[in-house]
């Protein structure tokens, strides 16, 4: 059985819905899963669609160049198509702090996340024996003022050789560089210690304390070249109260930013984002 993935995005028009679903079972697939959402303010149509083929026969790749010769100038569609069996490579890069990537892992050990990891890089050797407990090539690639362009080539370099699909920041703490933000355009993912936009900055907590909020969140987005500014994939709230110190909402915070890294982690390896403007559609 072979199934595929397939996200459009285009110019709301009249039956692109009947036309697609039309062309899947005139070339014998079994749509499995649609859904669709229609941007009134922009006017932009968006749908993700699975569907099932049983010949033996199928080529996605002769599939793609059928639909783009059939439908795509048609309506002058944006599109990415996958096969729903081909597991996304995801590249992890970590500095010291070891809570997401312990998630991460052991999310990836128990097989419910949905993708490959070829390799776990850092600025610092702290987290080396996690990766190595998991079995996973680790790449210390230091990073400082005079050696960060040499770093980010070998980043980028080490991204190409392992044939990586997107890129997570599990509390890596370094600016990205704009060569692999123009390479991996919203495909690499961070977790921002803060319920953006508010509280940006080195210390979210302390001035969310001072604040005395009874919410603290953490948010999970695409990086951009403006910082912490990216389209958001998810985001979660936990109330807290008066007697709450610093050390508890850091505690808390933690909880959070594992949670929802490894939502946004499933949603982008599911293929269920679609980025716009800045802004994210997320199927069900």
């Amino acid at each position: 059985m072979n199934k595929i993935t397939l996200l459009i995005h285009c110019k709301d028009q009249p039956n692109i819905i009947a036309t697609v679903t039309n062309f899947m079972a005139n070339n014998n697939g079994n749509i499995v899963y649609i859904d669709q959402h229609v941007d009134r303010e922009q006017d932009i149509f968006f749908m993700r669609l699975e569907c099932e083929f049983k010949s033996s026969l199928f080529s996605i790749e002769d599939f793609k160049i059928l639909f783009s010769e059939t439908l795509v100038e048609k309506f002058k569609l944006k599109w990415r198509m996958y096969a729903a069996d081909k597991k996304p490579r995801m590249a992890l890069f970590v500095s010291k702090y070891d809570h997401c990537l312990y998630d991460i892992l052991g999310r990836y050990n128990s097989g419910e996340l949905f993708l490959e990891i070829p390799f776990i890089l850092s600025n610092h050797l702290d987290l080396k024996p996690i990766a190595d407990n998991f079995k996973i090539p680790f790449y210390h690639v230091p990073v400082t003022k005079d050696t960060k362009q040499k770093a980010e080539q070998k980043q980028f370099e080490l991204l190409e050789h392992h044939n990586v699909d997107f890129v997570v920041l599990a509390r890596y703490m370094q600016i990205i560089s704009r060569l692999l933000i123009d390479k991996y355009p919203n495909k690499i993912i961070n977790i921002h210690h803060s319920f953006l936009p508010a509280f940006v900055g080195a210390k979210p907590y302390h001035s969310a304390f001072k604040r005395g909020v009874k919410i603290i969140g953490a948010t999970s987005h695409y990086i951009t070249e403006e910082l912490d500014a990216g389209p958001i994939i998810e985001q979660d709230v936990a109330h807290v109260t008066h007697s709450y110190s610093i050390k508890d909402l850091i505690a808390k915070g933690r909880d959070l930013e594992k949670i929802v890294l490894s939502n946004a982690i499933k949603l982008h390896a599911n293929r269920k984002v679609m980025v716009y403007n800045n802004k994210t559609v997320i199927f069900s």
